[in-house]
């Protein structure tokens, strides 16, 4: 008798499935939510860790539904959702182990961050009110514990909102859009703090409209478009499955003609417009042309007055990878 066992080859390991990862606090198992005839969420599977990843895509693509259905504020009606292994929108007691930070201006502008904070620990039953304290230090806003809301910047708002989040110590910490309208200096201080908590082994999930904010932040990203998931992966993937994409890029330069008959032998270069001293180039592969044109204008004598792309809003590259 022949053991098979003993002589067959070991199978090849199998392939993580980019829209999971391994040790998840949260798992959105294909969960479609609708309003009426409008689909907000269609079929959508994907999970997260400690650490902080993106939650990427145009504004409606459906990431706030995503985020408000993690927290369950909402529940999808077909498929479900985990969160530390129970369910958001029927198990409360999840409720002290996580906590979503809106992205719209819900705060009462009449209370300190220091009563909004501790409103907030009221509401979860906590009587120690040196976790406001600590919350608030977390954000660095302790020195202005006492001003009121009114006084506050956008960006120190979006830290009274992190510090009220903070103020019951979630292990999952849920921001839509935490960066959208602060000022550059207010958003990377938001960029070190959520830094600081990721590398505290809390979950967070950001989301952003916004390719480099999410990439400050994040090492994995899920893109979301039109209710569904349209990519997900490490930052080096999302940018090659958005650089492999047709696009129309503009090239002003003073040699047009020289330079517009070294580019249309490229096989990256579908076509190319001349309008004046512009060149309207149509590319299959946006990512060679762009490695391939400063070579290709030295060698021609050419100067590049203005390169830019027509179409390279974040709506049609999302577009491009739903196709």
């Amino acid at each position: 008798m022949t053991d098979t066992d003993s002589t067959a080859e070991p199978s090849a390991p199998t392939e993580l499935d980019p829209t999971q990862v391994p040790d998840a606090t949260v798992r959105v198992q294909s969960a479609s939510l609708w309003f009426g005839q409008k689909v907000a969420l269609s079929e959508v599977t994907c999970s997260f860790g400690p650490g902080i990843a993106g939650l990427l895509g145009p504004n409606g693509a459906g990431k706030t539904t995503l985020m408000r259905a993690m927290v369950g504020m909402m529940a999808p009606n077909i498929g479900h959702i985990e969160v530390l292994g129970r369910n958001p929108r029927n198990e409360r007691k999840v409720h002290s182990d996580v906590a979503l930070v809106p992205e719209d201006e819900a705060v009462p502008e009449a209370l300190t961050a220091r009563q909004l904070v501790r409103y907030t620990a009221d509401l979860h039953g906590i009587t120690d009110y040196n976790n406001v304290a600590k919350a608030l230090e977390t954000v660095d806003l302790l020195p202005v514990a006492d001003r009121k809301l009114s006084t506050f910047s956008k960006g120190m708002r979006q830290r009274a909102k992190v510090a009220a989040a903070l103020v019951h110590n979630p292990s999952v910490l849920i921001l839509d859009e935490p960066l959208n309208g602060a000022d550059p200096v207010q958003r990377l201080a938001l960029v070190d703090l959520f830094k600081r908590l990721g590398d505290q082994g809390r979950t967070l999930i950001v989301s952003s409209h916004v390719l480099a904010e999410v990439e400050m932040l994040a090492s994995r990203i899920v893109v979301l478009v039109h209710g569904r998931i349209a990519a997900a992966g490490g930052q080096r993937a999302i940018r090659d499955a958005m650089a492999d994409r047709p696009r129309r890029v503009l090239v002003r330069t003073d040699q047009v003609r020289g330079l517009a008959g070294a580019l249309i032998a490229l096989d990256a270069v579908a076509g190319i417009d001349i309008r004046g001293n512009e060149l309207v180039i149509s590319s299959v592969r946006a990512r060679e042309l762009a490695v391939s044109l400063p070579g290709l204008a030295r060698a021609t004598g050419a100067r590049l007055l203005e390169v830019r792309p027509l179409d390279d809003s974040l709506e049609s590259l999302f577009r491009e990878l739903v196709r």
